[in-house]
């Protein structure tokens, strides 16, 4: 997979990230839960998916008619688990590929 866009995470249990990507306003409500990682993906202040599951290489939002120029996925740098709190930013990235679901 090559991806176009790195989105910085920090390593903390619950964040708000906001970035301008392919000309949209993207914000993500990233949790951990006992679970797993959830997040919660706005478009231009509307948010469009809630409470998906974050696991490696797995696209977040996987349909078009949600509106999104492309996906996003996290990714393992050192394997293939999914992603968890403490290491966001560094060892798990959020990346974002344009045309995705185009």
């Amino acid at each position: 997979m090559l991806f176009a866009y790195t989105i910085p995470l920090n390593a903390v249990a619950f964040q708000k990230v906001q970035t301008p990507l392919s000309g949209q306003t993207i914000r993500f409500d990233i949790q951990q839960r006992s679970t797993g990682l959830y997040a919660n993906i706005w478009l231009n202040g509307t948010m469009k998916v809630a409470g998906v599951l974050c696991q490696d290489r797995t696209w977040l939002v996987r349909e078009a008619y949600f509106g999104f120029p492309g996906d996003f996925t996290f990714v393992d740098t050192q394997g293939t688990s999914d992603p968890e709190y403490s290491a966001l930013g560094t060892r798990y990235l959020l990346v974002y590929q344009e045309g995705q679901n185009v």
